[in-house]
């Protein structure tokens, strides 16, 4: 029996690739019920516990060493070096075309560089495809030419800005559409849950985000519970030993402990202001939920666009220290919030909650034609 619908093609090598396919494979569901959606990461079903530690070296290399990351990610902009090496992920390869075989699926759509180039690798003795395919960009402005020298229908992008930049590498127009970084289907519906300014009384809330070591997470909260009338939320993810000791730290000031949150947009939705990476998936689903977000981390090469595009706008702030942080927030609760409301609502103004299902609609026109 032929199977038609999406297969949509991901990797670990950072968050936002998944987030983008998790969120695009829900908005595609709900807008096609009776079409298939498949969401496969073919390098670690090809490779297993390789892979794994493959993405650990790349998180190590950006978290550790982000000098020694930024040459790769020169390396990868100005070189054909992401096509040059392909060739030798042969059972990933395999596995694609398995997989292409058995689904035959009407659309194809890469939301991590390294699947585009594989699914040339797989294709490329076909002069028509029996599918279309989409290249979802999760990184904004700052776009790796990995992304964009490959065989594709479309490419869906983040922002207007990050439009213009293909356009002006020779992508055709036509090619090139700015529907939003896909985000959950959740971040739809948040306005009766979304911060307002605290009435008196009440406590400004800061989310933080740990994404650096333990000691550094220490110095940053403690200064947050510094902030005069602020309470402090602390997602640890899976790092129950790190939320034990902030709270030891935190003593009888006001902080809360979340582990690995499921209900991350109504988090973010309802604290005044974010702490966090650069990260295309962490920068999006912020404004999103309209809520400011104060950059402690930007990795060479890819996060630099997605921190000027809220930089720019006066939807976020770069503070690489602790007591920059501090500083930073406090300066915005400051004269009764005045400068929060105003970062507030350029978050908003360029948020796209509804990303995932506007570029899903784009897709499904092609199942369909």
């Amino acid at each position: 029996m032929v199977v038609r619908g999406s297969l949509i093609l991901t990797a670990g090598f950072g968050e936002g690739h998944n987030t983008a396919a998790r969120s695009l494979a829900a908005a595609l569901t709900a807008g096609a019920p009776d079409q298939p959606v498949a969401v496969h990461d073919v390098f670690a079903e090809a490779y297993g516990a390789r892979n794994e530690i493959a993405r650990r070296l790349y998180l190590n290399a950006i978290n550790r060493t982000p000098a020694l990351w930024g040459l790769c990610f020169f390396l990868l902009d100005h070189t054909p070096l992401p096509q040059w090496h392909m060739p030798i992920y042969q059972r990933a390869a395999r596995r694609l075309r398995e997989l292409l075989d058995t689904m035959r699926p009407k659309v194809v759509i890469s939301v991590y560089p390294g699947c585009g180039h594989l699914l040339d690798l797989v294709s490329r003795d076909r002069l028509c495809r029996p599918f279309k395919s989409f290249t979802v960009v999760t990184d904004s402005q700052s776009i790796c030419t990995a992304w964009h020298t490959v065989r594709t229908d479309a490419f869906l992008v983040a922002d207007e800005t990050s439009a213009r930049v293909l356009v002006d590498r020779g992508i055709p127009q036509s090619k090139v559409f700015s529907p939003g970084f896909p985000v959950s289907l959740a971040f739809e519906d948040l306005d009766s849950i979304r911060a307002c300014q605290p009435a008196p009384g009440q406590l400004w809330k800061i989310l933080y985000m740990v994404n650096s070591g333990e000691e550094r997470a220490r110095v940053v909260c403690r200064c947050l519970l510094q902030i005069p009338g602020a309470a402090v939320t602390v997602a640890v993810g899976k790092n129950e030993a790190l939320g034990h000791k902030l709270k030891k730290d935190a003593g009888d000031r006001p902080l809360e402990i979340v582990g690995w949150a499921p209900n991350m947009p109504e988090l973010m939705a309802s604290h005044h202001v974010l702490v966090g990476k650069a990260g295309g998936a962490t920068v999006h689903e912020c404004l999103a939920a309209g809520t400011p977000i104060v950059l402690t981390r930007i990795v060479p090469g890819q996060e630099e666009g997605n921190a000027r595009l809220v930089i720019d706008a006066g939807a976020g702030f770069y503070a690489p220290s602790a007591g920059t942080i501090k500083e930073t927030i406090s300066r915005l609760f400051e004269a009764g919030g005045s400068g929060w409301a105003q970062a507030s609502a350029s978050a908003r103004n360029l948020g796209h909650p509804f990303a995932a299902r506007d570029s899903a609609r784009l897709i499904l026109s092609n199942l369909t034609s």
